[in-house]
This record gives C-alpha cells, sequence and structure tokens, in this order.
C-alpha cells in the first residue's frame, strides 16, 4: 500500500470582541490576504485595514520583512460594527501566527505592545433591567 502523502499545516484561531467573531486561518501560500473573502486593500475602510495591519507589521518587525509572503491567511469575521470585527480580525491574526511560528519572541512583542492582540475581549453589554429605559437608567420619581 502507498503511503500517504503529509498534509499540509494550516492553523486555525478564532478572537472576539464585543459580538463580532473572527476566525482566521493560515496555511503556506502566495502571501495573500483575505477578509470576508475580499482582500485585505479592499476590506473595510482605511482606518480598520490599519488596525488589522498592526498584526502584520508587529510580525514584521520581529520575524522579518518577507515572512508573510510565504503565507495565505483567511479570516472571515461576523457581527458587531466596522471596529469590532477590525479588532476581532487583527486578534485572530495575531493568535494564529503565534501559532504558526512558535516564536516566544514574537508573542512577547504582542503582549508588550497590545495585550488584545493575544487575548479576547470579553467585555459584554449590560442586560436591561425591568423599571428602567436600559442597565442603569431608571425612570425619576417625583414627590411633589
Amino acid at each position: 500500500m502507498a503511503a500517504r502523502k503529509s498534509k499540509a499545516k494550516i492553523i486555525q484561531s478564532k478572537a472576539k470582541r464585543k459580538t463580532a467573531v473572527a476566525r482566521a486561518r493560515i496555511k503556506k501560500g502566495s502571501g495573500s490576504i483575505k477578509v470576508n473573502a475580499k482582500p485585505l486593500e479592499a476590506y473595510g475602510n482605511e482606518f480598520s485595514r490599519n488596525e488589522i495591519g498592526v498584526a502584520l507589521s508587529v510580525g514584521e518587525n520581529v520575524l522579518g520583512k518577507n515572512f508573510a509572503d510565504t503565507l495565505d491567511i483567511d479570516v472571515n469575521v461576523r457581527g458587531g460594527g466596522f471596529m469590532g470585527q477590525a479588532e476581532a480580525t487583527k486578534t485572530a491574526i495575531a493568535k494564529a501566527l503565534v501559532a504558526w511560528t512558535e516564536s516566544e519572541d514574537l508573542k512577547s512583542a504582542y503582549l508588550e505592545l497590545d495585550r488584545h492582540l493575544l487575548v479576547d475581549d470579553v467585555r459584554r453589554k449590560e442586560s436591561k433591567k425591568p423599571l428602567g429605559r436600559g442597565a442603569r437608567k431608571k425612570r425619576q420619581k417625583s414627590y411633589r
């Protein structure tokens, strides 16, 4: 019986920010970065693209200029607003790069810059309570 080919290395990671959930997948490739099946250059506005690019620029500083040219990064992100999605995407890419390279230098560089590059933001909206218009706001009483 013929030996089976070994599967290519694929790393998957997940990150959350508010109600946005991003799932990133990294594999060997030609250097394409896609978010929701769109190239990063065509995704969102410039501010959200810069936010996503933070994870890649720190990786270039630590690992070298052309490390990302050999990787394909695909991210699917759903829920939340455009900045919540951008921050969840940034965290998912950073987590996947650390898992791919297994580099302690990269991990410490991410943690030194911003802890939320590797740790999900667990804050959620507080639920509405009875007798009020929101989580904390209540009707005012007037006794006069």
